[in-house]
């Protein structure tokens, strides 16, 4: 029985947050973001104890010393009081007890973050920032996708959390799921390493979180969190080979005689390119352009003519095809499912 593609992610399926926000951090759906979401809530407790103490004792000075007409001697300097030990030890050390606090308390999320026991089941995907989008590899499994990143959900009583092995291929970027995890810099030639276990199925939204030039607002996160049914065959559709349509021969032919190969993969091909995306089964991804607009032929063969359109500052050139080879390679594009 042939695999379907991917069905398309209503607005409706997307999980949201607290005030119907999808990145919304105080409706955390992950294990780390329970801990970034606690000690946030500790942080913001304090701090607003800090701002009722003084608020209120600027209040009371306000209205208790406030100048009256019937005030007598009003224009006469009132007696000074310089110095007092226990003011000044009080207000010297309970900001250090509050801030040593507040570092025990950071100390211990970070500590219990990122020292967590990795089960064998793990699942792990490598995670490379490009400008301007997002390059997922699955080793253990031999895919590679890009923009949208899929991964099984994970059971509490039975974690299976999902290990990020993070680098960027040409600047800064950061990784950042919200209701997922905290955020993650990628940085070139450095390895850093995150994980993330939604314990809900479906679709959290993100975005790079460290300015990286000039489509950096349009570098946004999509994953899916799948159930283990779900993920078992969208990992068997992604090992399958592109779909083949004598059709669209020429729409390939025009692929591979252009300077797509330079820059794309397409299994099957002689397209071996690393420095786009993968577009194996690129018409099985719900959008294009790194999140920006949804996967459509008529956005496929905007795209292609002039990447700008969606994403003015991307770093793939206009492709300059006539009208025959532009619809020729964009009929090819929407058959790779």
């Amino acid at each position: 029985m042939p695999f379907h593609p991917w069905p398309p992610i209503l607005a409706t399926q997307v999980t949201t947050g607290l005030g119907g926000s999808p990145t919304s951090i105080f409706n955390p759906a992950g294990t780390p973001a329970h801990s970034v979401f606690s000690l946030s809530m500790l942080v913001l407790g304090i701090t607003s104890g800090i701002f009722l103490v003084v608020a209120g004792l600027l209040l009371y000075a306000l209205l208790r010393y406030r100048h009256r007409p019937t005030d007598e001697n009003a224009l006469r300097e009132p007696a000074q009081i310089y110095g007092s030990n226990q003011i000044e030890l009080s207000w010297t050390v309970i900001p250090i007890l509050i801030v040593v606090m507040l570092f025990l308390a950071t100390a211990r999320v970070i500590y219990t973050t990122e020292h967590a026991a990795k089960p064998t089941d793990s699942l792990d995907v490598t995670v490379i920032g490009h400008q301007f989008w997002w390059e997922y590899r699955y080793p253990k499994l031999g895919i590679v996708t890009a923009n949208e990143l899929h991964i099984p959900v994970s059971d509490p009583k039975h974690p299976t959390p999902t290990y990020l092995t993070m680098s960027s291929a040409d600047t800064d970027h950061s990784f950042w799921i919200p209701r997922l995890a905290g955020k993650m810099d990628l940085i070139p030639n450095k390895v850093n390493t995150m994980w993330i276990d939604p314990q809900a199925a479906g679709l959290y939204l993100g975005q790079c979180a460290q300015y990286c030039g000039t489509q950096h607002a349009k570098m946004l996160l999509r994953v899916y969190a799948d159930t283990p049914t779900e993920f078992a065959a969208w990992v068997a559709h992604q090992r399958m080979a592109a779909t083949q349509n004598v059709a669209v021969a020429q729409g390939r032919a025009v692929f591979e005689h252009n300077a797509c190969i330079s820059c794309h993969t397409i299994a099957g091909t002689v397209a071996t390119g690393r420095f786009g995306p993968d577009l194996t089964h690129v018409a099985s991804r719900d959008t294009i352009a790194s999140g920006s607009v949804p996967n459509s032929a008529e956005n496929l063969r905007v795209f292609v003519d002039d990447p700008a359109h969606f994403k003015p500052g991307v770093l793939m050139p206009p492709m300059h095809l006539d009208a025959q080879d532009l619809d020729a390679v964009t009929a090819y594009l929407v058959t790779l499912k």
